[in-house]
């Protein structure tokens, strides 16, 4: 028999509505696994037993009550947040010792969806502090690490949902990302990440929109947990400033989910905009295999030339760095913050509004640029990193080494946080070391749709589902 933390989302959904299992025994599961392992994996900042048992006990007298037509989808099932977003009345730490004893006293909007439909909250999962890096270790919790390899980062911002999703400590979790934070700790940790389309999921009440880089999206293990997710955290609210064209009515992201995607005609390319950057030979072998298999399964396949120059990297950091000082943090706790946020405050602090604005308008002429070069193509097949998995302190520079270091890990993620389009990590891929490799995909704006039947198919052809690290099992 199936363990409970085998199961997919929607398989627990289902099992609940008929009654096989309660919301009690899924929770105390899930709890017990994050009680046993996460001290190794560095997953969760904040775990909230007590909440989560009574979350649970609620929902059970739901499903004792209620007809299964009257539960809504997520009725037990555990999501951890990250703890970039508050949680009412949870520690909010943003992953900094600043923040540390801070408490939320509001939801994001889209954790009140999540709220609404009935998901369990067993705690805030790791990130970087204010998810600056791409990689999750601060000075308040252990590294979040990859399953597969625990001497190995599990990536970031959203390190700590994806080792979570991946260790079995979680069916789905919540991740956000603003330049690669969903997508690079899917790719290491060899689960499936979807950043959405910029603007179809709300950063209400607290976040503002700025430039748009930033939205909150789905770790899960299988496209359609994917799917399910996004249907619940797909809102939006009076004020945003962005906002994604909806679904027609009566469809669901799920469904497209469990739809063939037809034959699609696919663009690749893998040269990084960065000069300089070398694409390792694993990374590269994941991107031909995932190649191949895309042309094998009738979709057409065209190179393109890479659709940004260099010029985006320095001024996508001057964007990133001013989108650090949004934290206030008062000038005498600022030592206290680890020494990338500090030079990253330090280069906003030292760039002038006319300098801010020129680098917005260059990089809203190079999307001007490049969309066209993208748009007749269904989706745009990338690797999602330049590298494997990389050891815990791989990042350990001065900081603007430690930048450099990050700009040579991620040339391909954060382009498409520039564009708003949305984008997929597929784990197609392991080395012959056992490591994950993922590959991204993405695809027009508003095109979730597409990317979530095309990477179904892929999925189906190629599964990964039974392909768990060792601690799954431990």
């Amino acid at each position: 028999m199936n363990q409970i933390h085998d199961l997919t989302a929607i398989e627990l959904m289902e099992r609940v509505r008929r009654r096989e299992l309660s919301p009690v025994e899924v929770t105390e599961h899930y709890l017990g696994r994050i009680e046993r392992h996460d001290r190794q994996l560095g997953a969760f900042i904040t775990v909230t037993e007590d909440s989560a048992r009574l979350q649970a006990r609620n929902a059970e007298k739901r499903v004792l009550r209620d007809t299964p037509d009257e539960l809504p989808p997520l009725l037990g099932i555990p999501v951890p947040v990250k703890d970039l977003e508050p949680l009412a009345g949870v520690r909010h730490t943003y992953g900094s010792a600043v923040y540390a004893d801070r408490v939320a006293d509001v939801d994001a909007e889209f954790v009140a969806e999540l709220r609404k439909a009935g998901a369990v909250f067993p705690g805030k999962t790791n990130t970087p502090e204010f998810g600056s890096p791409c990689y999750t270790e601060n000075d308040i919790a252990s590294p979040a690490r990859t399953p597969w390899d625990l001497a190995r980062s599990a990536g970031g911002s959203s390190g700590g949902a994806a080792a979570a999703v991946a260790g079995g400590l979680a069916p789905v979790a919540q991740g956000g990302d603003g330049g690669g934070s969903i997508r690079i700790p899917a790719s290491v940790c060899g689960i499936y990440g979807l950043k959405p389309t910029r603007g179809r999921i709300t950063g209400a009440p607290l976040k503002p929109d700025l430039l748009g880089l930033s939205t909150a999206g789905p770790l899960s293990r299988t496209v359609s947990d994917a799917a399910l997710l996004l249907d619940v955290m797909a809102v939006n609210q009076p004020g945003d400033y962005y906002t994604a064209p909806p679904l027609p009515e009566g469809e669901t992201f799920l469904d497209h989910a469990r739809r063939e995607p037809g034959r699609l005609r696919i663009a690749r390319f893998r040269a990084p905009a960065l000069t300089g950057v070398e694409v390792h030979p694993d990374v590269v072998a994941g991107y031909d295999s995932a190649t191949e298999l895309l042309a094998g399964l009738g979709h057409e396949i065209e190179e393109i030339e890479p659709p940004f120059d260099e010029s985006i990297a320095g001024d996508f950091l001057t964007v990133w760095a001013a989108m650090t000082i949004a934290n206030p943090v008062p000038r005498e706790q600022e030592a206290r913050l680890r020494p990338i946020n500090r030079w990253l405050r330090e280069q906003a602090r030292n760039t002038t509004v006319a300098g801010y604005l020129r680098a917005t308008i260059r990089l809203q002429q190079q999307v001007r640029a490049a969309l066209p070069k993208m748009l007749s193509y269904d989706a745009v097949l990338t690797p999602t990193l330049a590298l494997p998995p990389v050891p815990v302190g791989h990042f350990d520079a001065e900081p603007e080494e430690e930048f450099r270091r990050m700009a040579h890990f991620t040339p391909f993620t954060s382009m498409f946080n520039v564009t708003g389009q949305p984008s997929v990590s597929v784990p197609l891929h392991w080395t012959d070391g056992g490591l994950p490799i993922g590959v991204m995909l993405s695809g027009r704006m508003g095109g979730e749709p597409t990317l979530l039947s095309l990477s179904a198919q892929l999925e189906a052809a190629r599964p990964w589902l039974h392909r768990t690290p060792p601690i799954w099992t431990g």
